[in-house]
């Protein structure tokens, strides 16, 4: 199967920033004290209690999967169960990590546009203080969902609200926060530590970046002795450096969100351009870097040999096209005329 260069499978697929190449190749001039003791790191902790409150911890780490249980670990007992969509990275894709590390039990809520509400996490709310269940502890969020959504600051402070009522902790799955916050037009910390969440796991990686992923501690008494926990979990890097350089270069200027806008931008033209098209339709809003569509099966077959892309649902023929900081208007001009050959 031969396929273009240009992929609408994954942001993850696009290649890594210059700047933060560049940022990475600028870090690595001499030695410097492992394990996170050094000036690029102390840099980015500092850039971090900048953009969030000088009162957050911050650990960097190597993976979204391991930043996400590696903070669930540390927050949770494995009696505990955790609340999340269905359509939720921690339910799809991270392989049974979360309930292997963690030892929880993941509650799924069904979800159409990947979030969740508070009315559907108060039947589970019985299991409380009965000792044959597990009781739940966390509730995880997706900003952006799976499905390429948004949660509005008003939906994030009914639930955290909620969850404090209830004795629970809101964790929030920031794997695409930067293009939350690009459709918002908000910063980061209002759509985080602001509205009640108190750990969020913050990701660089889709958004130009090699390898940079965080967990940030709004809480700070949850952060208590997490070092240990981190460690425990694999995700301490030794050259830490190189993380740290790729979180200064995001924030260094407007750099993280002119990437995530950039990605926003080329999917909404992406849509814009199919939505006359009466073969396809387009399932979910189309709000940050992701457009969901049904199209003939046939016609999927005849354009993944053009283009690398995933079906999303087998059983519907529903599709995901995904954009990043670095498609261009020309390249959706492509993807849009082999659709249209596609569907002849």
């Amino acid at each position: 199967m031969s396929h273009s260069l240009k992929s609408f499978a994954s942001d993850n697929n696009a290649p890594v920033h210059d700047a933060i190449f560049q940022a990475m190749m600028d870090a690595n001039r001499g030695d410097v004290i492992g394990y996170g003791d050094d000036l690029h790191t102390l840099a980015a902790e500092k850039r971090f209690k900048e953009i969030f409150g000088k009162y957050i911890r911050v650990f960097f780490m190597l993976t979204g999967t391991g930043a996400n249980v590696a903070g669930l670990s540390h927050i949770t007992r494995p009696y505990h169960a955790i609340v999340c969509s269905d359509k939720a990275h921690l339910e799809n894709d991270e392989c049974g990590a979360p309930e292997k590390m963690t030892g929880c039990k993941l509650i799924r809520l069904p979800s159409e546009d990947g979030k969740i509400r508070p009315v559907q996490i108060i039947p589970h709310l019985d299991s409380i203080g009965f000792q044959h269940h597990s009781q739940p502890k966390v509730v995880s969020i997706t900003q952006a969902t799976e499905l390429g959504t948004v949660y509005q600051p008003d939906e994030i402070r009914e639930i955290a609200g909620f969850a404090r009522k209830h004795n629970l902790y809101l964790h929030m799955d920031g794997a695409r926060i930067a293009n939350a916050a690009a459709s918002l037009d908000l910063s980061l910390a209002e759509i985080s530590g602001a509205a009640g969440v108190d750990l969020l796991s913050f990701g660089g990686t889709k958004n130009g970046a090699m390898a940079a992923e965080a967990l940030v501690f709004f809480n700070q008494d949850l952060a208590d002795e997490f070092e240990y926990t981190r460690k425990q979990s694999m995700q301490l890097m030794s050259k830490m450096r190189y993380i740290s350089a790729q979180f200064n270069a995001l924030f260094s200027g407007n750099l993280w969100i002119e990437n995530a806008r950039n990605a926003n931008n080329m999917a909404k033209i992406l849509a814009e351009r199919i939505e006359g098209i009466s073969s396809i339709k387009i399932t979910q809003k189309v709000e940050t870097n992701g457009v969901f569509a049904i199209l003939p099966k046939e016609a999927i077959e005849k354009l993944r040999r053009k283009y690398f892309f995933y079906t999303w649902d087998v059983r519907k023929n529903e599709v995901r096209w995904m954009t990043s900081y670095n498609t261009t208007e020309k390249d959706i001009d492509g993807f849009v005329e082999a659709i249209r050959e596609a569907l002849g």
